[in-house]
Formats: C-alpha cells, sequence, structure tokens
C-alpha cells in the first residue's frame, strides 16, 4: 500500500520558485559533471519506507496550500553537519495537484493516498493562471 510524505517548502513563496531552484541545482550538477539528483533532507527517515517506496511522492505545501508533488525514488542515509539523517532522492519531474488548504507544521508527515490531492489536469486556458490566483479560487471552492 502507497503512503506519501507531505512538507512545508520553505524558502520559496511559489511553485515556480521552487521549480527554477531546483532547475537551477541540476544545472549545477551537470556543470560540475556530477550525476543530477534533486535531495531534501530530513532529520528522520520514515519508518513506513516500503510504503513511501511503493509509488509515494513529497507533496509540499507553499503559502498554506497543497501545491505540488514529487515521486520519492529513494530514501538515502546521508549525515548533514554529524547528524544521521534521511535523503530523499526525487523525480526531477514536479506535478502539479488541485491546490488544497492545508495548516502549518513542522517536520514532514504521512499522508494517505486517498486523502492526497488529484493531479491537476492543465488545459489550453488556465496554464498560465498564476498561482495566487488558483489558490484563491480553491479556498473559495470554485476550483
Amino acid at each position: 500500500m502507497t503512503v506519501h510524505l507531505i512538507k512545508l517548502c520553505v524558502g520559496a513563496d511559489t511553485l515556480a520558485e521552487l521549480s527554477d531552484w531546483q532547475s537551477q541545482r541540476l544545472k549545477e550538477f551537470k556543470r560540475a559533471k556530477t550525476t543530477p539528483e534533486l535531495m531534501h533532507i530530513t532529520r528522520s527517515t520514515p519508518k513506513r519506507a516500503e510504503e513511501v517506496l511503493a509509488g509515494g511522492s513529497l507533496y509540499w505545501v507553499i503559502k498554506g496550500f497543497i501545491c505540488a508533488r514529487q515521486e520519492i525514488i529513494e530514501l538515502r542515509p546521508v549525515t548533514r553537519g554529524g547528524i544521521p539523517s534521511c535523503g530523499l532522492m526525487l523525480d526531477h519531474e514536479m506535478v502539479r495537484v488541485n491546490p488544497r488548504h492545508y495548516r502549518a507544521f513542522q517536520g514532514w508527515r504521512y499522508l494517505a493516498a486517498h486523502e492526497a490531492p488529484k493531479d491537476l489536469i492543465l488545459g489550453k486556458n488556465d496554464d498560465d493562471m498564476p498561482d495566487a490566483m488558483r489558490q484563491k479560487l480553491a479556498s473559495l471552492g470554485l476550483l
């Protein structure tokens, strides 16, 4: 059974900022001729690792809304500042999801597959809709 993780995105105010930061990071790896990997480091390793690795994604919460997800392809033990941690290895593709309000929290949380927002299927006319507008419409129950 698949389970997802959900995490607040700290340092980016929009999905575009997060996407740009990740793109820049991948370009830096390519310039350095190293394997281009996206890793998000957390303090604790999920105890339900098998369920996370069975198709689970990391759902990003930005400015109070779940906005996107990235598939978790590996959980890698890492050390940061001498402290054992867990590297969430993420797929390069960021998938937008139907925005849903989510309260603030620390760290990450499990997100059951049936509670996860559905992927957003963009049509020709709404590809350019600003994230703030999309979030406002979602908060009003119009999306």
